[in-house]
């Protein structure tokens, strides 16, 4: 039995995890006590790991679709040379507007991205889908006009925070925040702090909170602007603040000083004395926070609502500083910046522009179906479920059967993966190496490395030799480097890598191209002097590098040797060599404003489309009589995690996803505790089993996420949100859909 270290990979968090390993088995999962920020902290679906790794969904060879549409087995050879021929005559015949890439990570694998976005410079394409894009690019969108660039992103110090919203979260069942539960009971038991959650249910986080508003479905903009308006108009915002950092407040207070309270606390229907409690007590706080999530992302006026949780604590000059909002550093860039103004970004049939540099899932079909030559004509799907997990999943289907090439690469045969023309097993997060993109942390950061446990599981392989193979095959790149493997295995140890990458150097210098696959090279060249297992490492040394170049002296603090030309390999060297994860950088609170991208070094607080958005708001109207429940798609509870688990049996509770209905509505349905009933909506309806629960609110419903799939190709467990999720019931602007604000109707269901 041997014992390891690792992470879990189940949420952002990505806690580390301390295990002990039997003949290709979990046997026990424990908290690391040596991880640097979880310091042993553990929740439950960890615990169960062992549901993801051994499974009988497990992909174990290459499968090509045959005429009669059945798989059979194939060699990785032919597979990847058959592939390859297929993308190039794409690439010839229709250029790279034809191809789309869709997905690419999931919670915690995102090392492979490294890789897999090299194929889509090999077509020529800009059109990457991934479940980013359906969550958070309303706030992506609002944090590049606010701080100049879309890669600036706020995390919130809830540990130091007197004061704490939680607007549309329950992080005690989804985490997002550091050792959420022992986070959440610290602030619950100090007499001194208060904790304040915004939430149409009473969640494990509202029972804890000291203060819960429950405010009605989407309703969140009008809360926030009343407690924005009270602020202001009571001055308790930060006039210093303000002036010092800031542009454009008169814009905003202006706007403000015209909203009617009293109206918009009404409209959420919470009590005013409340809202004003609430606004008065944030403001006037020493140190207050807020942190967001999809409550607030997937509901009605998603951008608006990234807008004003961000004005709540710039206003009131809660950021860069101890218990406020702040900018933070990254190791691995999760997005990038995009401008909608730009010229030659937008799809053929919707016209949509990227933000973050990701386009948005609800558009997809359409762009398949699209009666253009532009139309995409090719998919490659990479750690992703699309067809069970993007809104409209028949919309989803139909289009995926269009396609003239679709490939998935995946762990598990997955509802895409069965519709497509190739399937290439991966290995799981556990055979490979693994990284996440979420170190999010401020003032110190880590980045966690995390070594493979297993061999792959029968031909699987990891992502980094499935698309290096794939660009040789397509004849992007050679299949050897020799110098530069020279080179490499001469210097490792002696000259911190100095001559390797200056050599590398030179070889963009003449051929620019080969720039764009340099994970590729690094891991053919560079990758061969790592430890056995390793080799996919290789690209860390290009990221650790570029961020001591950008934050050398916060490197430095973390008492790592080397100076301006060294430390980036030292850092590499470090994050390799500990299995628990290590602290990156230890940055200053007035560093935060060295992280702005806007000009002037000042937050722009104006942004004319917000305006006019909010504006708007005064005169909506959402009474719908066909539909007169409100169903909040998408819930997280004790044991739902996304696509990850596919056996049903890694749930200790509710195994089929039940849905949450007030106890007078279920008397006035006649619906009993456990009955099974049709939830229906324009689209579509699915059966589900009802459990009868006053933490919902009247004429509101509930289903959680993760569950529909079609385990050993049986029937589906569990309820399949998206069969009933319109790709059209979606904010306008970003395309984000609206999943916690579907108008839906409830019929109990009656045997024949």
């Amino acid at each position: 039995m041997a014992s390891e270290k690792t992470a879990c990979i189940l949420c952002s968090r990505n806690c580390g995890l301390t295990v002990e390993l039997d003949n290709g088995k979990f046997v026990k999962i424990q908290g690391d006590d040596q991880h640097p920020i979880t310091k042993g902290y553990i929740c439950q679906k960890a615990a169960r790991l062992e549901y993801y790794q051994n499974h009988d969904d497990r992909l174990g060879q290459p499968l090509k679709r045959q005429a009669d549409g059945s798989f059979a087995p194939i060699s990785w050879d032919l597979a990847l040379q058959e592939i390859a021929e297929k993308l190039n005559h794409v690439k010839q015949s229709y250029t790279g507007n034809a191809f789309a890439f869709v997905g690419g990570g999931g919670q915690g694998n995102h090392w492979g991205g490294m890789y897999s976005r090299q194929l889509l410079s090999a077509m020529n394409s800009r059109f990457i889908y991934t479940a980013l894009a359906q969550e958070k690019t309303g706030d992506i969108w609002v944090n590049g006009r606010l701080f100049g660039n879309q890669t600036c992103h706020t995390t919130e110090d809830i540990e130091h925070a007197d004061y704490v919203l939680f607007i549309g979260t329950n992080p005690f069942q989804a985490h997002g925040i550091v050792n959420s539960r022992d986070t959440l009971k610290a602030l619950q038991k100090d007499p001194n702090r208060t904790m304040v959650v915004i939430d149409p249910r009473v969640s494990e986080t509202a029972k804890m909170a000291d203060i819960h508003l429950q405010l009605k479905p989407s309703t969140d903009a009008y809360l926030m602007l009343a407690m924005l308006a009270i602020i202001v108009r009571e001055g308790r915002h930060d006039k210093g603040f303000l002036t010092i950092h800031c542009t454009g407040f008169d814009s905003i207070e202006k706007e403000l000083l015209e909203i009617d309270i009293e109206d918009y606390a009404q409209r959420a229907d919470v009590p005013l004395e409340l809202v004003q409690k609430v606004a008065r007590g944030f403001a006037t706080a020493k140190n207050a926070c807020v942190r967001v999530d999809l409550g607030t992302q997937h509901s009605l006026h998603t951008t608006l609502n990234a807008y004003l949780e961000k004005l709540l604590y710039l206003v009131t000059g809660n950021f860069a500083k101890k218990g406020g909002n702040n900018l933070h550093t990254s190791m691995i860039p999760l997005v990038s910046h995009t401008d909608e103004r730009k010229k030659g970004i937008r799809t053929a049939k919707h016209k949509m522009f990227p933000i973050g540099g990701l386009y948005p899932p609800n558009i997809l079909p359409d762009e398949i179906n699209h009666s253009g030559e532009d139309r995409i004509r090719a998919v490659w799907v990479d750690s992703a479920n699309p067809v069970l997990t993007y809104a409209d999943s028949k919309a989803y289907t139909t289009a995926f059967q269009q396609l003239d090439l679709l490939v998935v690469v995946d762990v598990a045969m997955t509802e895409t993966a069965r519709l497509a023309h190739y399937i290439l097993p991966a290995a799981s997060q556990y055979e490979k190496v693994e990284a996440s993109g979420f170190n999010l942390e401020f003032p110190e950061n880590l980045f966690h490395l995390r070594h493979p446990l297993f061999p792959p599981f029968k031909e699987a392989l990891p992502e980094p030799e499935i698309y290096t193979r794939l660009l040789e095959k397509m004849g992007i790149l050679p299949t050897t480097f020799p110098v530069l493997t020279k080179i490499a295995a001469l210097e490792p140890k002696i000259t911190a890598r100095l001559g390797y990458m200056a050599a590398l150097k030179i070889l963009f210098s003449r051929k620019p191209n080969l720039q764009k696959y340099g994970s590729s090279i690094l891991y053919r060249t560079l990758g061969t002097t790592l430890p056995k297992n390793m080799e996919a490492a290789a690209p860390l040394l290009g990221l650790t590098l570029s961020y001591t170049h950008k934050y050398y002296e916060a490197v430095k603090k973390v008492v790592y040797k080397g100076n301006k030309r060294t430390l980036g390999n030292e850092l590499f060297n470090a994050i390799l060599a500990n299995k628990s994860g290590v602290i990156i950088s230890k940055h200053k609170f007035e560093d935060i404003w060295t992280f702005l991208k806007t000009p002037d070094k000042r937050i722009h607080l104006e942004i004319p489309e917000m305006i006019s958005e909010l504006r708007q708001l005064a005169t909506e109207d959402l009474t719908n009589p066909d539909f007169p429940f409100i169903l909040m798609a998408g819930e997280r509870r004790s044991y739902n995690a996304n696509q990850i688990y596919r056996d049903v049996a890694w749930r200790k509770t509710d195994p089929k996803g039940v849905m949450r209905m007030h106890p007078e509505d279920a008397q006035e349905l006649d619906i009993a505790n456990g009955d099974e009933v049709i939830c229906q909506s324009n689209i579509g309806r699915i059966t589900v089993f009802v459990e009868i629960d006053k933490s919902v609110r009247r004429k509101m419903v509930s289903l959680p996420n993760g569950y529909g799939s079609r385990f050993r190709n049986g029937e589906a467990i569990g309820p399949q949100l998206n069969m009933i999720t319109p790709s059209s019931h979606c904010e306008t602007f970003t395309k984000t859909p609206f999943h916690k604000y579907l108008p839906v109707k409830i019929t109990k269901l009656i045997e024949t």
